[in-house]
């Protein structure tokens, strides 16, 4: 049976950036299993399996416009170094914010000037390019 939409889809991968970090793997752990056309993974994998089948092994690059998106300008905020709680009035540290939609978003403080924090809420991987190594264990 090959991949296509609706199937119930079973893998291992490990990824990995251009620099050759290891980000993710779940190889020798929990496949990830999900419904393909679902939107339930990033697009770029997604269409990459398309088509193949149980048992295929593979290598893809995703480019960030089909990964976690180019970094956004709109994500980097700058705010009064006092509206951030104490704990997180340093470069590195991490933060959540309710979003205007209710949604919750993630930041960084990545740059303190004066009384100013600069904030990146951009996705951690975004802008990367996503090199994947992908088995596929089964496929419904």
């Amino acid at each position: 049976m090959t991949i296509s939409k609706g199937n119930t889809v079973a893998i291992t991968y490990t990824l990995t950036l251009d620099n050759g970090e290891t980000v993710d793997s779940n190889v020798d752990a929990e496949p990830l299993t999900f419904t393909q056309g679902s939107n339930e993974i990033i697009p770029g994998l997604e269409n990459a399996l398309e088509g193949r089948k149980a048992g295929d092994t593979f290598k893809v690059s995703v480019q960030p416009e089909d990964g976690y998106g180019v970094l956004s300008d709109e994500a980097f905020i700058e705010v009064p170094k006092e509206h951030l709680p104490p704990e997180a009035q340093e470069i590195g540290a991490q933060l959540t914010a309710v979003g205007p939609e209710g949604q919750e978003l993630y930041g960084v403080v990545i740059e303190m000037v004066e009384e100013i924090a600069k904030l990146d809420f951009n996705h951690p991987l975004a802008g990367e390019v996503l090199h994947f190594d992908v088995t596929i264990l089964d496929v419904k």
